[in-house]
């Protein structure tokens, strides 16, 4: 099996101004939270939503798109970035930031949920995941301290524990063991993230969150969450939903397992969600959020704006000489007409997965500066009752 390397890591790149890592809690509007993220790349804006870079890259999007649309923070994955290009090579060309032209804070994900969709193809053992690269079937372990390792030669802002999560529904005692397992590897996580700056591969400008799991069981929830408190994170993330639960699952478990975190620290709903979810999420005090969907469905022609969802492929597109958001900022979305992005997307050219691509992760950044203005004002609950109506617009669905 391929496990960390015997050859010495090279230094943390690029040398960063000492600041470290911090989160301020602005305001409150209910449980709704306005904050920052305060780290040495600069300043994430709360709520956030991250787009998705799975492989250094935002699926369809320039870089420089993916800035303008003002995201402050990129995910990327431990799973797919070590097996390719791999860990050591990113390392080798400057780190990710420098590989991918990204200048502001980047999120890794341990590769957690990567090995969960592996099921045929993987082991999970006390040592971590055993499986078979579904790339050229060779054979790896991804253990807690190799994910931080990666995820330190990868140069990540913030780093996630490695967990063990499943997809529910799900037996009790398998949920259970899942979580057992999941905060057993969150005590080598921290002892391996400890260990790599006492080493220099990482610096104190960089945080590593705990994943909170347990299924939607409230008493398993609790016992994650009160143990992950016990071992004081930077940040803390519930992971393990959206995962076949439905929504309103996923909400009861926020209810109960958000107040148990830490008010003066990050709370991350992981692999979440649409629009309704996100402002749902935020007014049960979830800050950071990613998701492949606005990418995902951008490539299969369909547009998220303020008035709904947009298929584009629909032929009632097809002679619209209107944009599909004049008052949108992204010039995809304000300056072409619907008539031409159907056409892009019935022709399968290429364009129009970049042009619907770069529409939608523009509309979330709208969304969650949207979020961030009315919590500011102390009208949220308004806002949000309004918004969720405005956004079941689907008349051109059909």
């Amino acid at each position: 099996m391929n496990d960390a390397p015997d050859q010495p890591y090279p230094p943390v790149h690029p040398p960063l101004p000492h600041r470290p890592f911090s989160f301020e809690l602005l305001k409150v509007d209910g449980a709704a939270r306005l904050g920052a993220i305060h780290t040495p790349r600069g300043d994430i804006r709360t709520p956030a939503f991250m787009p998705v870079g799975t492989a250094a890259t935002v699926k369809a999007m320039y870089i420089d798109q993916v800035r303008q649309t003002g995201a402050d923070v990129i995910l990327g994955n431990t799973y797919h970035l070590m097996l390719r290009p791999g860990a050591e090579r990113v390392a080798r060309l400057g780190g990710l930031h420098r590989f991918m032209r990204w200048d502001k804070p980047l999120l890794t994900d341990s590769g957690g949920f990567q090995v969960m969709s592996l099921a045929a193809k993987r082991r999970i053992t006390e040592a971590g995941a055993a499986f078979s690269s579904h790339i050229d079937g060779s054979h790896h372990m991804l253990s807690p301290e190799r994910s931080i390792a990666i995820q330190c030669l990868l140069g990540a802002d913030i780093q996630m524990q490695l967990d063990e999560c499943i997809e529910l529904p799900a037996e009790t005692s398998q949920v259970r063991r899942a979580m057992e397992l999941s905060l057993r590897w969150a005590e080598r996580s921290q002892r391996a993230f400890e260990a790599q700056k006492d080493n220099g591969r990482a610096t104190h400008g960089q945080a590593l969150f705990a994943i909170v799991q347990g299924g939607i069981d409230e008493a398993l929830r609790r016992e994650s969450a009160e143990a992950l408190v016990a071992m004081n994170f930077p940040g803390y993330a519930v992971g393990g939903l959206a995962v076949g639960e439905g929504q309103e699952a996923m909400l009861r478990t926020l209810e109960a397992t958000v107040p148990l975190l830490p008010r003066d620290k990050p709370h991350y709903l992981m692999g979440v969600g649409t629009p309704h979810d996100l402002i749902e999420a935020v007014a049960r005090g979830i800050d950071m959020f990613d998701c492949v969907m606005p990418t995902r469905n951008g490539r299969h022609g369909l547009a998220f704006t303020w008035n709904g969802r947009v298929n584009l492929k629909n032929a009632c597109h097809a002679d619209d000489p209107a944009p599909l958001d004049a008052a949108s900022s992204c010039p995809a979305a304000r300056d072409y007409s619907r008539a031409y992005l159907h056409h892009l997307i019935k022709s399968g050219e290429m364009l129009g997965s970049m042009m619907v691509s770069w529409i939608n992760v523009a509309f979330y950044q709208d969304l969650m500066a949207a979020m961030r203005e009315a919590i500011a004002d102390g009208r949220f609950a308004d806002w949000a009752e309004v918004t969720k109506a405005r956004l079941d617009g689907t008349a051109d669905m059909a």
